[in-house]
């Protein structure tokens, strides 16, 4: 797949896949002959990982160390486990902030639903 290929189907922009390529956050994409990109399978699916990843909120650094780690093989499994472990702990405090939020926002919403039927603003 060419680059804009890729950016079409995963709904980033191809500034972003060059930029995740140069830094690390994906390894280097596989060239054709012309040496123009040419995303594989392999390719996709790391896109598919590093939009995963940001989409939930993974610094870009992270991604990076993972990738290096990746890349030096079976000897950094334990490490791996690790950084990810880490970063579902980091998600999971966040899902909990959100969950505080959004039940915050609920019981704003509720208070004002009933302020448009009645005509007066109650806080519970």
């Amino acid at each position: 797949m060419t680059i804009k290929e890729v950016s079409e189907k995963y709904h980033i922009s191809m500034d972003t896949l060059r930029y995740y390529e140069r830094v690390g956050v994906i390894p280097k994409v596989t060239r054709n002959e012309s040496g123009i990109r040419d995303f594989q399978e392999e390719d996709l699916k790391w896109v598919e990982h590093a939009k995963c990843m940001r989409s939930a909120g993974l610094p870009v650094e992270v991604l990076i160390e993972y990738v290096n780690l990746f890349q030096r093989g079976d000897e950094t499994i334990s490490a791996r486990l690790s950084l990810l472990m880490e970063q579902r702990e980091c998600l999971m405090e966040q899902h909990h902030q959100i969950k505080e939020t959004l039940e915050r926002i609920d019981y704003k919403i509720a208070c004002y639903q009933e302020a448009v039927k009645t005509g007066k603003l109650i806080w519970k």
